[in-house]
């Protein structure tokens, strides 16, 4: 038994890290697209868009990487590396309408959502910091 459960206070609560807008926001936009990206991959796969020569297959196999990467990449929003990934990554979907035209528009939706998010989530994480060493405590 811990010191604080002998005194009768219980275990302490687990304190979360702190995180800032641009990770939360940004971490939202690649959750929610990793399901379309999912979705695209399967698109691909019923439209038999892959090159001949290609099994249908791949287009699944695609989507779920794609999406996977998306989901992993949730988890590192908070170094400036994972915001890039998460970039590199609008790309990739970006690079999906030569084989289905129509994820041009899923790709530049989602691009400026996670432009948004990160551009306008930085903003408001430096006005925090600069709110935060103005106030007198």
């Amino acid at each position: 038994m811990t010191d604080a459960e002998s005194a009768g206070t219980g275990p302490q609560p687990r304190v979360r890290r702190a995180r800032g807008a641009e990770e939360s926001l940004a971490t939202i936009v690649l959750g929610f697209e990793s399901i379309v990206a999912f979705l695209g991959g399967l698109v691909v796969y019923g439209l038999k868009a892959l090159p001949s020569g290609i099994a249908p297959w791949w287009g699944i196999v695609a989507g779920t990487v794609v999406a996977l990467l998306m989901i992993a990449t949730t988890r590192v929003t908070r170094y400036r590396w994972g915001i890039i990934l998460g970039w590199a990554l609008q790309v990739v979907v970006l690079l999906g309408a030569f084989l289905v035209p129509s994820l041009a528009i899923v790709a530049v939706i989602f691009g400026v959502m996670y432009g948004y998010a990160t551009i306008k989530g930085a903003a408001l994480d430096r006005r925090n910091a600069r709110l935060a060493a103005d106030s007198p405590e």
